[in-house]
This record gives structure tokens, sequence and C-alpha cells, in this order.
């Protein structure tokens, strides 16, 4: 395996001369902006029309057809989280207007200890507005959430149990997804000074960074653990090609977790490990030149093979943090400037178009044939994101 000095030097000659590329944020937050109204009223055309009363908020497209899902589903959150990073860049009164309600739609999932998806739907969508707003009812949603969500830690594993379902695969299955969980725990603590919620956090990263990776830093998706000894039962890979593959949006889910975490707790080895995960990921002989990824790393017909585009969103918007606590930032920084500048102009909806949303080409899981090739909502929630990171680097 290369040295991580190698594999960074190589990624430096890689990018030549994409190092002054900007990103014009006015221009994409306009377009953000047309396509989210055009979402307003298709959401409503929706929920009129539909038969399902418990339908809250976008998802993706099927059949070409706005797709709407309740408050338990685990993309829930992301567009209320969507219409605070448009109100946090324009002050327009609609967006905020819209956030609160759209938030309030989701408020419920704070009880609700039947997933571990608590971070996505809550934090991306509450979270967000109480780092906007310091709204002391979001501070107390939070904290609850968080309290929900540590029921499903289990000392004996050191992980936050993931799936419910699916028992006849899996025991105790837990997912490099659920690394996004963790900012949740480590803000809770933050607003409470309770640590428990942390140690939780630190637990359950420090697990899956000692089972979940392959020499190289790529990611199994699925772990499976004994409930009751904590060993080790099966590596998998269930969004991906194959087990052995390197499914994007799990390594970019590892990435942007080890981010997070390191900006949390400030240990050295979660930075490490975030360096590493890009490395694999930017340096590896499959990645474009436009930098979104195909929906595995390993996917056998590349070049004919669908995208990602919600992969290249959490990777840049990952990439804008660690940039800040990395010594190699500068390689960090260009890179992610490459995959948002592909986002705004290849990957964008003309306006109008696809019921709102604001991205093309994303894929949910290939293998189950769910979700390929669509626009989805949590690609759009973190290109949003990774715009405003972009833009507060005042580079």
């Amino acid at each position: 395996m290369k040295s991580f000095s190698l594999t960074i030097c190589t990624l430096l000659l890689a990018a030549g001369s994409s190092f002054s590329q900007k990103v014009d944020i006015k221009k994409a937050f306009k377009h953000a902006d047309q396509q989210t109204l055009v979402m307003l009223k298709e959401i409503e055309k929706t929920k009129t029309s539909a038969t399902k009363k418990d339908l809250v908020t976008p998802r993706t497209l099927e059949n070409g057809h706005l797709k709407m899902v309740a408050s338990k589903d685990w993309t829930s959150g992301f567009f209320p989280g969507e219409l605070w990073f448009l109100y946090q860049y324009t002050g327009k009164q609609i967006w905020l207007d819209q956030a609160k309600a759209f938030t309030k739609l989701i408020e419920p999932e704070q009880f609700n200890g039947k997933t571990h998806d608590m971070g996505f739907k809550v934090y991306c969508s509450v979270g967000t507005g109480y780092r906007i707003t310091k709204d002391k009812h979001y501070r107390d949603v939070i904290i609850q959430s968080a309290k929900t969500l540590a029921t499903r830690f289990n000392p004996k594993t050191g992980v936050i149990l993931s799936w419910d379902h699916s028992r006849d695969k899996w025991v105790n299955p837990v997912i490099i997804d659920n690394m996004m969980n963790l900012e949740l725990l480590f803000e809770a603590t933050a607003l409470t000074g309770d640590s428990s919620f942390y140690k939780i956090a630190v637990s359950h990263a420090n697990t899956t960074m000692k089972n979940h990776f392959r020499p190289d830093y790529s990611s199994y998706h699925v772990v499976d653990y004994d409930p009751n000894t904590g060993a080790v039962l099966k590596k998998q890979t269930h969004q991906g090609y194959s087990h052995e593959s390197a499914w994007s949006r799990g390594q970019a889910w590892a990435l942007y977790g080890y981010t997070m975490c390191y900006r949390f707790t400030k240990d050295p080895s979660y930075l490490n490990q975030a360096e590493h995960i890009a490395a694999f990921m930017l340096n590896h002989k499959n990645m474009p030149t436009d930098l979104v990824p195909y929906y595995d790393f390993d996917a056998p017909n590349i070049p004919n093979e669908p995208r990602d585009v919600s992969a290249a969103a959490v990777t840049a918007s990952a990439l804008y943090e660690l940039g800040g606590y990395s010594k190699k930032k500068n390689i960090f920084y260009q890179k992610a400037d490459i995959m948002l500048n592909s986002m705004a102009t290849k990957y964008a909806s003309p306006v109008g178009k696809n019921k709102g949303f604001i991205l093309l080409s994303s894929t949910g899981s290939k293998p189950s044939e769910s979700e390929v090739d669509v626009p989805l909502s949590y690609a759009d929630y973190y290109y949003l994101e990774a715009l405003l990171r972009y833009k507060a680097l005042k580079r």
C-alpha cells in the first residue's frame, strides 16, 4: 500500500490546473431558490392527491412522480434542512417560515427509538434550525432525541444498533452510515454537560474504526456483531457492488463522520482516519475526472455505471471541513471545488424541472435497482451545505 505522503503527492500532481477553480455561489443559490419554490408547489399537489396522510417531505422521483415520505423515514429531515440553508444564505422570510413549518413535522421523531437515523432526521432539520436561531425549543428536541438514540447503544458491542429489520440476514447490524448520527450525541453533551452522550459517540467511532475498515481505508457497509459478546460475525456491503467493494456513499459517510468526530474531540486518530479515507477516494483509479463518483468504486462496468451525486455532495462538504483541520488543506479544498463545480454545472436540474429537486443522477441502491440515476433529497442537502462551507472559507 502506498504511503499517505506519496498518495498526497500523487493527488497534488493530479490536481493540475484546477487549483484556481471558483464556484459561482450566487448562481448556485439562485438556482436552488428557484427549484425549491417549484418543490413547494409540487409538495402541496402530492399531499392533496395522496391516499396516505402522513407524508411530510420529499425524498426522490419515482417513475417521474414526486415521492414523499413520513417523518419516520430516514430521509425526512433533509428537506427542512435545505430550507434552513436557503434562509441562512438569502435571509428571506419565506425560507424561515417554511423551514419552521417543515421542521415541526419532524419533531415527533425525537421519541422514535425504533431507528438509528435520529441524526439524519432530527439533527439535519432541528439541529440546523437550532444552529441558526438558538431557539430553546429546538435545543430541547435535540436533547430528547439524543436520549432516545442512546437507548440503542449496547456496551457489550460498543456501538449503536442500526437496522431493526432483516434479522434473517444480521443479528446486530451496524452500518457505516451510523457515523453520521454521532453529531447529535456530541451536541447533546455540549448543550447539557452530560458526558454520557459523548462517551457513547466515542465508543461507537472507535469500534467502527477498528472493525469497519480494510487496510486501504475503504469501508465495509455492514458489520454484524454478536450482541452478547461484541464479536464480529460478518462484514458485508449491502448497497454497493459486492461485499469486498467500496460503495462510494459509504466512503463519503465515513469521511464526513470522522471529520465531524475530530471537530468535537480533537482526537488526532480521527483526523488521521479522515485524511486516509479522503486519500483513498480521491486517488482511486476509478474516480472520474469530474470527481462525481460511480455508485461503487469497484463496479464492474465502469465507465458505464451510474454515478452517485449524493456521494459527491457528502464528500465535498466533508472535505471543506477537513481542510480546516488538516495540513493537506489545499488539496482537499481544490478537490472539493472540482466536485462542487461539477454538481453545479453538469448535474443541476434545469429550472422548473424534476419537481423542484436541485441535483440529478444520484443512486440509492443499485443492487436493489432502487433509486438509480434519480434526484435524492440528501444530495441536495449536502450540496447546499457544501456551498455554504465554500462561501465561509472566503478564499
